[in-house]
């Protein structure tokens, strides 16, 4: 796998056949020095370290890297917006004067005693086997994994800034991804002291909060329309690939059946299907592996399993059968994973996330960007459960994806085995194990003692921790055995290993019976393992170990399955979602910009499982809970479901101070987006074609994702909604600015809200204004509206939206002269609509009044 130390290599290979805007760059740096504060030594060494073409925004995003004295500045890429050879728009975040900032030149420690250092703040193991690899451009170094990571580490000098004392210090950037995944550390160390100056993580988290939704439980929506993607006749000289999946835009098995697709794949952005690799019409691969996604069952967390195998055909229909156990349908799981990175792949190439702005593509067909960095997409992880993850390294790099099985939000002790005769007969509570089969719905067979040698540290010749000595007795019975000194995992295999068709676990504590992991080998159990406690369990055991029988049934009909995070949409597209807002910030090759703590990383995320999801017939009203299906839980596992209606989400700027960072941050961030995409979706319509839509929600995905190619590295709120009003000037002249405006202000972040540090979420101010020229709708103090009146200009065909079910609500229009000309009685539920196409073209004042609300607001009628 190429290594994102070579990513200027592959840079000036791109740049080769790119145009080279530097002069461009430069020349606008000196001009606009002043107005930045800069130096003359300042810009005296600047980089570019990537672009690419925006088709949505006919011009090219150039991303510029600070250096001084050939040491680059780390974080300080700032994105250029360059159209018919101007800049049309620069985020400069470079630091001012330098050289007066920075401690030293020359480092005093190597790069492989940077790496010691890191690994001992980090808490890990002293690094071994350490070689050198490689010795790049820039200070440049690649470095074996020492057997402390999944990677090799790359290490490159650079200067930190540090907030504290407003300096520059010299320090050694590196990366270690920790050996089982859970985290990828990009470390800088003080390259004089050794001090570990700063820590981020590149893998994204999204467990269950330990807080509950705060409002109704609400059904679901049951409406839903099939995605559309019209194939293109390329795709004849492909094999017809199916893939049995819930398809897009199906948020989660509880909205529809399964269904096969057929060619899902687009011809623009996967020319040679799912399973090519190599730009030659003929997958390389039969196995859930391609050119986008390689997905596999991770059962036993060693990054690594199987992919079920569809054949010469690519025919990947595995059957799913819900509901069952998700150890049932382990093929179809990681099918309906591999099927959903592959679309997402295909449907955000289509709005810029391409191959030189550093999507996930091994083969970039030629296209820039550095390839060899398809995702790794880990179904059924036995790391884990209620979680999943994403980690982002820069482009050239496999981003990983790790998905949970989640407990749904049910109690796990069910009635789950009856003994069916003699003293001790009855129906027995459980917990199934998270691990091995299902519990199946019948199985009848006589109890057997497990027992042991007593040969390790355990002395319980009962836990099956040692040497089994009764193996023959347990062949084809119910092993009977006692928690103890190793493992779950451990013992069940030891009596699958034995014969034993199912396992009870003894619980040797008072209390519930406990919960079960895998452990090491834990994956490898096939047969059926549950836990009870020990009151119910110990005279279970002393009947067996005096001679007595027991006959039982094992019966899982009351037993709670756990629900596969694969087979949620919301939170497989919320994950991806991670990896397209950190390529895109700042560019590919800089994936640590999001680490600040106004940061929106988690609702972009969130909002992207949002808007990828929208039914045809929803309202921007409906509640929308994100990952209600892995948690169980309508509302979903953020503080409030997602819901234009304040009544539902009444999140606004302010919000942000009192929630938890990241993941209640970026929920006010992903409320203020959807407000904004469903005002937008009310001027255009809705288009349920991803692709080729012209809708508002269309219109919304494409400014969102333009908007985080414009922004600043470490953005905040403020910075994202000035990069989305950018995207809409740049794209369509500001067709759309003040709409734009409407919504944020309408959520606190008005013209005049102040986002303060991007680095701190309290210190903002919150404001409900909007700029002097947004004067159409608003009342004369230019505060936010109780009622958006849309279009305006109208042709006589007036839409009326309400931020509340006001109810009955009169309509009063008056000319310039005070005449009354129309008057319309109605009730007034999200929108209503009314017909005024009697009125002669003019300026008009609207009159909205309700109970508790009026407004009075200019109306245009052409």
């Amino acid at each position: 796998m190429k290594k994102f130390f070579y990513f200027v290599l592959l840079l000036a290979v791109n740049f080769s056949f790119a145009q080279d805007y530097s002069s461009t760059v430069n020349t606008y740096l000196q001009n606009n020095r002043a107005q930045f504060e800069l130096q003359l030594q300042d810009i005296s060494d600047i980089s570019i370290v990537s672009q690419s073409f925006s088709k949505s925004l006919k011009a090219n995003t150039v991303y510029v890297e600070q250096r001084y004295q050939g040491i680059k500045l780390f974080n300080s890429t700032s994105p250029f917006v360059i159209k018919d050879g101007f800049v049309a728009s620069a985020k400069v975040s470079f630091a001012q004067n330098i050289a007066s900032k920075v401690n030293a030149s020359t480092p005093g420690l190597t790069p492989n005693i940077a790496i010691a250092k890191a690994a001992a703040a980090l808490g890990l193991n002293a690094p071994s086997n350490l070689n050198l690899l490689e010795t790049g451009m820039d200070n440049s170094f690649v470095f074996s994994n020492g057997n402390i990571s999944l990677e090799n580490i790359p290490v490159q000098l650079v200067y930190q800034k540090i907030e504290a004392t407003n300096s520059l210090r010299l320090a050694w950037d590196l990366s270690i991804y920790l050996l089982d995944a859970s985290h990828y550390y990009s470390v800088r160390i003080d390259a004089v002291t050794g001090e570990l100056l700063e820590t981020m993580d590149w893998v994204s988290q999204c467990e269950l909060p330990d807080f509950s939704a705060k409002h109704n439980d609400l059904s679901k929506n049951e409406d839903s329309v099939l995605f559309e993607n019209i194939p293109l006749a390329e795709k004849n000289i492909l094999v017809d690939a199916q893939y049995r999946v819930f398809a897009l835009p199906l948020r989660n098995p509880n909205d529809g059946p399964d269904t096969l697709v057929i060619t899902p794949e687009d011809a623009t952005a996967s020319p040679f299907g799912w399973h090519d690799t190599n730009g030659v019409v003929g997958a390389e691969f039969t196995i859930t592996r391609g050119n986008n996604a390689y997905s596999y069952l991770d059962l036993c967390d060693t990054n690594s399993g199987d992919s079920p195998d569809g054949g010469a055909s690519l025919n990947f229909d595995f059957p799913f059968n819900l509901p069952q156990s998700p150890a049932n349908f382990r093929d179809a799981s990681a099918v309906n994973l591999f099927y959903l990175n592959n679309i997402i792949h295909d449907v955000m190439h289509q709005y810029g996330f391409d191959e030189a702005s550093g999507n996930f593509q091994e083969n970039n067909y030629g296209n820039g960007g550095a390839g060899s960095d398809s995702v790794n997409a880990e179904a059924q992880d036995g790391g884990g459960t209620n979680n999943a993850n994403f980690a982002t390294p820069p482009d050239g790099s496999n981003p990983r994806m790790q998905m949970y099985l989640w407990g749904g939000g049910t109690t796990p002790v069910a009635d789950i085995f009856t003994i069916n005769s003699g003293p001790l007969a009855g129906v027995y509570s459980g917990i199934a194990a998270g691990f091995g089969a299902g519990i199946p719905l019948n199985l009848t067979q006589d109890l057997v003692l497990i027992e042991d040698d007593d040969s390790g540290p355990s002395s319980d010749p009962n836990d099956g921790c040692d040497n089994i000595t009764n193996g023959g007795s347990l062949n084809g019975k119910i092993a009977v055995i006692r928690r103890g000194e190793c493992e779950f995992g451990f013992k069940v295999l030891a009596a699958q290993n034995n014969g034993a068709v199912a396992a009870i676990i003894v619980n040797n504590v008072a209390g519930d019976p406990p919960l079960m992991g895998a452990g090491v080998v834990g994956c490898q159990v096939t047969i059926p393992a549950f836990a009870i406690s020990n009151i119910d369990g110990d005279p279970i055991i002393a009947l067996l170990d005096g001679g007595g029988s027991v006959n039982g049934t094992i019966n899982g009909t009351n037993v709670p399955f756990s629900l596969d995070g694969s087979l949620d949409t919301e939170i497989v597209t919320h994950e991806y979602a991670h990896g397209i807002s950190n390529r895109l910030t700042a560019g590919p090759s800089n994936v640590g910009c999001l680490q600040n703590q106004e940061q929106m990383g988690e609702g972009w995320s969130d909002y992207f499982a949002l808007v990828m999801t929208i039914y045809d017939g929803d309202q921007g009203a409906n509640i929308r809970g994100m990952g209600s299906y892995a948690s169980g839980n309508p509302n979903g596992i953020r503080t409030y479901p997602y819901s234009t209606n304040f009544a539902v989400n009444p999140h606004t700027y302010d919000d942000i101070k009192a929630e938890v960072a990241p993941h209640g941050v970026g929920s006010v961030w992903a409320a203020m987006l959807w407000e904004m995409t469903w005002d937008l979706i009310d001027a255009y319509g809705f288009d349920a074609d991803l692709y080729n839509g012209t809708g508002g929600n269309n219109i919304a995905l494409q400014l969102v994702t333009d908007g985080m190619k414009l922004q600043t590295c470490s953005p905040g709120f403020v910075d994202g909604r000035d990069a989305i009003l950018e995207a809409d000037q740049i794209a369509n002249g500001g067709a759309n600015e003040c709409l734009i405006w409407y919504a944020f202000a309408r959520r606190g972040l008005g013209f005049s809200a102040s986002q303060g540090s991007s680095n701190s979420k309290s210190d903002g101010t919150e404001a409900y204004d909007f700029p002097p020229f947004c004067l159409l709708g608003v009342n004369d103090n230019g505060s936010i509206n109780n009622f958006i009146i849309y279009p305006n200009p109208s042709n006589g065909e007036i839409n009326i939206k309400s931020r509340f079910d006001v109810g009955k609500t009169i309509i009063t229009v008056f000319d310039m002269n005070g005449r009354k000309v129309f008057n319309q009685q109605l009730e007034l539920y999200n929108t209503k609509s009314i017909n005024a196409s009697g009125l002669n073209a003019g300026i008009y004042l609207i009159k909205i009044e309700s109970a508790n609300h009026s407004q009075t607001s200019k109306l245009i009628i052409n």
